[in-house]
């Protein structure tokens, strides 16, 4: 590989020259230390056999993620990492230092051949590096054509929610996570996709939502700082102005169908979100399907006295909750307001319409 390192400046990227013992995808922050000797003895080239070749990988980490707790843990964790993996990969440690950063590294990185990028961190952070498997609504590839490998996507939970992390009944033990790295075995799952009248197309790997979810979701992002808690203050805030709302909805490509009083939607390609609330629970990534469930006409006190129903995911059999197996939903305000929510992952996209569609299998995971 050449000498050209790339390392990340804010938002921007500076191109600068350093040795060659450096792959020229390994993005670290230029004003905060890196760990002693994170490079040191690792191999140069990953030329060779495919089952003798060292592993690269990156792991992008959110250094203030979880009120900065993922960032300490991670300080902790690095030292365990190195002596389980470092004789057998190249361990390159990527700190972002603020939005979309970590969809710029994880490009850089799969072009650059890396073997996998891995999410330290919550669903925000899985959520962009998701994204960054994808550019202008194309997989991003490896520069090296004849390349035998694709990267694949890592996990090391340590964020707020770590909802993703739960359909697959992982808990926030980064030493289990771990594991799972040293072993390497791969399975793809799918990823949705949300497309708007203009916007680039922007993805997704656990659940879309919309109306009032996804407006609680948008509060709740402005709490972090108190751990879960977020939840519960973004869901007061939500309520407040509050109205259910008539939607046009489109499935699989056919004809539009009319929801009345629609308190949320959500289209789930895993189980969870907003903390541990099992809201699609039939949902699966790896079956091509979105599960999309529908609460109608819910006043404030049905939440207060259905809550358990939806944490443990019975609330499908609630008089008003209904959900169907899809490919593809388009969903439309009837009202013209242009006021409803549309949320992924936990971010924030804007407001309806939108499309929401599957693309089976599209990425690896080690799992």
């Amino acid at each position: 590989m050449g000498s050209i390192n790339q390392i990340a400046l804010g938002c921007g990227i500076a191109t600068v020259r350093l040795p060659m013992a450096k792959p020229s995808w390994a993005v670290v922050r230029a004003e905060l230390p890196k760990a002693p000797d994170l490079y040191a003895e690792r191999s140069v080239s990953i030329s060779g056999s495919s089952s003798s070749r060292r592993r690269d990988l990156v792991f992008v980490v959110n250094p203030s993620g979880a009120n900065g707790r993922t960032g300490k843990e991670w300080k902790k964790l690095l030292p365990y990492l190195r002596s389980r993996l470092g004789a057998d990969c190249n361990i390159c440690e990527s700190l972002t230092s603020g939005p979309s950063h970590a969809i710029d590294i994880t490009r850089e990185a799969i072009r650059e051949g890396a073997d996998a990028v891995i999410v330290v961190g919550g669903d925000g952070t899985l959520h962009e590096v998701v994204n960054g498997f994808f550019w202008a609504g194309k997989p991003v590839t490896n520069y090296d054509r004849e390349a035998t490998h694709s990267t694949a996507l890592g996990l090391i939970p340590l964020g707020t929610g770590s909802d993703f992390a739960r359909s697959f009944g992982w808990k926030n033990n980064p030493y289990e996570a771990i594991e799972r790295i040293a072993k390497g075995q791969r399975s793809r799952i799918d990823v949705g996709v949300i497309s708007g009248e203009t916007e680039e197309p922007h993805y997704f790997i656990n659940v879309a939502d919309i109306h009032l979810s996804a407006k609680a979701g948008y509060h709740a992002s402005k709490y972090k700082r108190f751990g879960n808690l977020c939840y519960v203050i973004g869901a007061l805030k939500g309520f407040i102005g509050h109205r259910n709302q008539d939607l046009k909805i489109k499935v699989n490509e056919g004809e539009w169908e009319v929801y009345p009083q629609v308190t949320a939607l959500c289209i789930g390609n895993a189980k969870y979100f907003g903390g541990g609330m099992k809201i699609t629970p039939n949902a699966d990534p790896q079956n091509g399907k979105f599960e999309v469930v529908i609460l109608q006409d819910f006043k404030w006190y049905d939440f207060v006295l259905k809550l358990h129903k939806l944490y443990n995911g019975t609330h499908l059999s609630v008089e008003n909750v209904s959900s169907r197996s899809v490919h593809s939903i388009e969903v439309e305000e009837i009202s013209g307001s242009g006021s409803i929510y549309v949320q992924s992952d936990g971010e924030h996209l804007g407001f309806l319409p939108r499309k929401f569609c599957i693309l089976p299998s599209a990425v690896e995971m080690i799992c």
